[in-house]
């Protein structure tokens, strides 16, 4: 399985629009990051988890050609609204599967509702086939994937663990039965907002504690922010098994 960060910045990205932040002037390319999104692939299938407004750019980025499906985390707007930039893969492949909670899929629904109409509907909107997920496993080509279920403060949000690969963002809290899911994974990928605390996603301490419950062979941070510091000197400071991902990067598990 091939893991790209498409994304790891948080909302608004980094550099933020007009923001004389040093982080957001920093000219080493790891200190840029698109909205926050990744890149799965195994065998002939590639999938995306979140669909942000970089979408266009992080697929041509990527070089990607095709998908199977894009996965949702919950319905922020950095996760959702890069949906109508798939329609070339839909003029290439037809309807394309999307899987979300209820309530993710019924925002869906009310955003991007031409997407959904079924009269009159405009010849250049792509299509999608909805998938509704619940806090059990469910299959995708072939591979069991299951949700780990958190709160971004009282939102509901889904993480995915695909085999030995656990991805979750935008958590604040996680009970100990989801983290059971995901224990002694060989990667973990999890949200590290900034130093300070924050009221919907974890800091860095509470990132870093959550990393010792999971235990993983190796964790990379992501959805981050410029108040988190410069890449390089952040990743000095941290243990010896975990890292800060950056846009482009791949990983193999």
């Amino acid at each position: 399985m091939k893991v790209t960060f498409l994304g790891t910045g948080t909302s608004q990205g980094i550099p933020i629009i007009g923001s004389k932040h040093p982080v957001c002037l920093s000219n080493n390319p790891k200190d840029r990051r698109l909205r926050v999104s990744v890149l799965v692939e195994w065998d002939a299938y590639t999938y995306v988890v979140d669909c942000g407004p970089d979408f266009r750019y992080q697929m041509l980025r990527a070089g990607v050609e095709k998908i199977n499906g894009i996965l949702f985390t919950h319905e922020h707007a950095d996760h959702v609204l890069g949906l109508d930039d798939i329609r070339p893969f839909y003029f290439r492949q037809g309807d394309i599967p999307v899987y979300g909670h209820k309530r993710v899929l019924n925002s869906l629904k009310k955003r991007f509702d031409y997407v959904f109409k079924t009269k009159n509907k405009y010849a250049g909107a792509p299509s999608v086939i909805l998938n509704r997920i619940k806090n059990e496993p469910f299959e995708i080509s072939g591979l069991k994937v299951i949700p780990v279920n958190g709160k971004h403060d009282r939102l509901q949000v889904f993480g995915f663990k695909f085999n030995d690969f656990a991805y979750l963002t935008d958590m604040k809290t996680v009970k100990d039965k989801e983290v059971e899911k995901i224990k002694n994974v060989k990667v973990l990928v999890v949200n590290a907002l900034r130093i300070d605390p924050h009221r919907s996603h974890f800091n860095l301490e509470e990132a870093l504690e959550f990393i010792k419950k999971v235990n993983p062979e190796k964790a990379y941070l992501t959805h981050i922010s410029h108040l988190l510091g410069f890449h390089d000197e952040v990743e000095k400071t941290l243990p010896e098994n975990v890292f800060l991902a950056y846009d482009e990067l791949q990983i193999t598990i």
